[in-house]
C-alpha cells in the first residue's frame, strides 16, 4: 500500500478508499476495532506503526486532492476519526478547531505556513482507534512507570511544500480520566528513524523504528480534566502519565546536587569577596579571575532553581536565555584568564619581577562581555523559539535545528584555544625552569603558576566532559561534585596558595587585631583614669 500510494502520488482519493485501506492497515497490524484483544505485544510494533502513519499521510493527502470532497473535510468510521481544512486567500488567522468525540482541538498560525505555501493552508487531524497497543507507552524512555493520558492523534499539513513551523502549534487534549494531582505529565510526538538495508527480493523499502521524544513539545497548562501542549513542529502526539516513585538514587542525587552547589556558591562568594577587597593592590590583577568567579556562580545559582521557572514559558525563554549568556561568558573569561597568565609567564621567562601587567580592563570587558552578547543576540535573532523549555523540566537550549550548537560551538572553539594557549604557556615555562635556578623566587613563581595553570585546566575544561559520560551513579555523582566545586576549586588556588592575597589578609587581620589591642588599652587607661 505504502508503494502504491507513492506510484500514484498527486491523485486524488475518495472517502471510501481511505476509509478501506485504514482499517485494512489496522487489521493487518494486528490492531483496532475488530481485533480484540490486539495481536501485538505490550511491547507495541513501533516499525508496523510508523508505516501506517506514513501511509495516513499520503491517504489524507489524495482524499484532499479530491475536488468532490466537501470542505472542511470529516470522515468518521469504526477505525479512524478525520477532519480537515483548507483556507482560502484573505482567510488566514490562528484557526482553532475541535476533531468530534476525541476531544482534541488544534490552534496553529495557518498564516504564516501559508506565505510560504502561494497563499495556500491546509490541516488535518487523524485519530486511528488501536494505535496505542502500536505505539506503546514503553517506547519513552523513562524511569517512572507510564501509560496514556489521552488518545493518540496525529496533526499532518497536507499539499503544502514548506512546513517549517515558526511560531509553537497548541493542542487541547482531553484526559481520558481524571488526573491525580501529583502525577507528572509529558507531551510526546513520535519520532522515527529511518535505517537503510541492503536490497534483496524481499525488501524493496527501508524498516522504519521510532520512539516517543519531548523535544520541540512541552506542556503550557494542565489540570486535572485537560492539558495544553505547545509544539515546534507537527506529528503524531500522545499524552503520557508518568506514575511511581522516581528511583532512590533520583532522590540521592538531587540531594547531592543541591548540598553540593550551594557549598560551591559559598566558595564563589568567598572568592569574589577576596578578589574585591585585593583589587587595589598593584601586584594582583584579579580582573578575569574575578568576572569568572561571578559568571560561574550566578550560572550554579540558576541552575539550581532552574525547574522552578519552567512552568512558566516567558520566564523559561529568559533563563535559557541569561543561562546562555553566563555559560559562554564563562568560558570566554577563563580563556581570558589564560591569556592573563601566558603574560605572565613571558615576563618569568624575562626574568623580570611580576608586577601588574595584562590586557587593560576595558579590553577585557570589551572582549568578555561583548562576545558572549553578540554570540546571544545573533542567535536569538536567528531563532528565538530555540530558548525555552525541553525535556527534563529544564530551561535551556532546544536541540530542534541544532539550536544547541548556539552553545556548544562557542564553547568546543574556546576549549580548543584554551588548549592551545595551555600548551604554549607549558612551553614558555619549560625554557624558564631550565635557565633558572631552583632556589630562585622566579623559579617557585613558575611552578606555582604551572600548577594553577594546570588545576585550571582540569577543574574549568575537563569537568564539563565528564557532562557526556553519564551511564551510571559513579559518573553522575563525580560530574555533580566536580562541577558543582568549581567555586570551591578556584578560591583554593587564586585566593590561598596566592601569596599576595595572602599578605593583604594577614594585613587586613592584624590591623583588626592592633585596632582591638588599641580599643582594649585605651579602655583599660580610661578605667584606670577614673579611679
Amino acid at each position: 500500500m505504502k508503494k502504491q500510494l507513492k506510484e500514484t502520488k498527486g491523485k486524488s482519493l475518495n472517502d471510501a478508499i481511505v476509509a478501506n485501506c485504514f482499517s485494512a492497515s489496522m487489521e493487518v497490524a494486528g490492531v483496532g476495532p475488530f481485533v480484540n484483544p490486539p495481536k501485538v505485544s505490550s511491547a507495541g510494533d513501533g516499525e508496523t506503526g510508523s508505516i501506517i502513519l506514513g501511509i495516513g499521510e499520503g491517504l489524507i493527502t489524495g482524499l484532499m486532492q479530491n475536488e468532490q470532497t466537501l470542505l472542511p473535510l470529516m470522515l468518521k468510521t469504526s477505525t479512524l476519526e478525520l477532519e480537515g481544512m483548507m483556507f482560502n486567500p484573505g482567510e488566514y488567522k490562528p484557526r482553532s478547531f475541535s476533531m468530534g468525540t476525541s476531544g482534541t482541538s488544534i490552534e496553529i498560525n495557518i498564516e504564516e505556513l501559508a506565505k510560504k505555501n502561494n497563499d495556500f493552508g491546509a490541516v488535518s487531524l487523524l485519530k486511528l482507534n488501536g494505535l496505542e497497543s502500536l505505539l506503546s507507552h514503553q517506547y519513552f524512555e523513562t524511569e517512572n512507570a507510564t501509560e496514556f493520558g489521552a488518545d493518540i492523534f496525529s496533526a499532518f499539513l497536507p499539499l503544502m511544500d514548506n512546513t517549517n513551523i515558526t511560531d509553537p502549534v497548541n493542542f487541547t487534549i482531553q484526559h481520558s480520566k481524571m488526573f491525580p494531582a501529583d502525577v507528572v505529565v509529558s507531551c510526546l510526538y513520535w519520532a522515527t528513524e529511518e535505517t537503510e538495508e541492503e536490497e534483496s527480493e524481499n525488501v524493496e523499502e527501508p524498516s522504519s523504528s521510532g520512539f516517543w521524544s519531548t523535544e520541540g513539545c512541552w506542556v503550557s497548562y494542565t489540570n486535572e480534566n485537560y492539558t495544553i501542549c505547545s509544539c515546534l513542529h507537527l506529528s503524531t502526539f500522545a499524552l503520557i502519565m508518568q506514575t511511581g516513585e522516581p528511583p532512590p538514587e533520583s532522590d540521592f542525587l538531587n540531594w547531592l546536587n543541591r548540598i553540593c552547589v550551594c557549598i560551591g556558591l559559598f566558595f564563589f562568594c568567598l572568592a569574589i569577596l577576596t578578589f574585591l577587597l585585593c583589587s587595589w593592590n598593584p601586584k594582583i590583577n584579579n580582573t578575569a579571575r574575578l568576572h569568572l568567579c561571578i559568571n560561574l556562580g550566578l550560572s550554579h545559582l540558576l541552575l539550581l532553581f532552574n525547574e522552578h521557572f519552567y512552568a512558566d514559558k516567558l520566564a523559561c525563554t529568559a533563563i535559557a536565555g541569561i543561562l546562555h549568556f553566563l555559560v559562554v561568558a564563562s568560558f570566554v573569561w577563563m580563556l581570558l584568564e589564560a591569556v592573563q597568565l601566558l603574560m605572565l609567564v613571558q615576563r618569568l621567562n624575562k626574568v623580570q619581577v611580576i608586577e601588574r601587567d595584562g590586557l587593560p580592563k576595558l579590553v577585557l570587558y570589551l572582549i568578555g562581555y561583548g562576545v558572549p552578547l553578540l554570540i546571544v543576540g545573533v542567535s536569538a535573532l536567528i531563532y528565538s523559539s530555540g530558548y525555552g523549555q525541553v525535556a527534563g523540566n529544564a530551561c535551556w537550549l532546544s536541540t530542534t535545528r541544532k539550536f544547541n550548537w548556539a552553545v556548544t560551538g562557542p564553547v568546543v572553539a574556546i576549549l580548543i584555544l584554551n588548549f592551545m594557549l595551555f600548551c604554549a604557556t607549558l612551553w614558555s615555562l619549560r625554557t624558564t625552569l631550565a635557565n633558572m635556578r631552583s632556589g630562585a623566587s622566579n623559579s617557585k613563581d613558575a611552578r606555582l603558576v604551572l600548577f594553577k595553570i594546570v588545576a585550571q585546566f582540569v577543574i574549568l575544561g575537563c569537568t564539563w566532559l565528564l557532562g557526556l559520560y553519564q551511564s551510571n551513579l559513579f559518573f553522575q555523582v563525580l560530574f555533580i561534585i566536580l562541577n558543582s566545586q568549581q567555586g570551591t576549586f578556584l578560591y583554593i588556588i587564586h585566593c590561598m596558595l596566592n601569596k599576595e592575597i595572602r599578605e593583604e589578609c594577614l594585613k587586613c587581620l592584624s590591623c583588626s587585631h592592633n585596632r582591638e589591642k588599641d580599643r582594649t588599652v585605651s579602655t583599660t587607661d580610661d578605667l584606670d583614669a577614673n579611679k
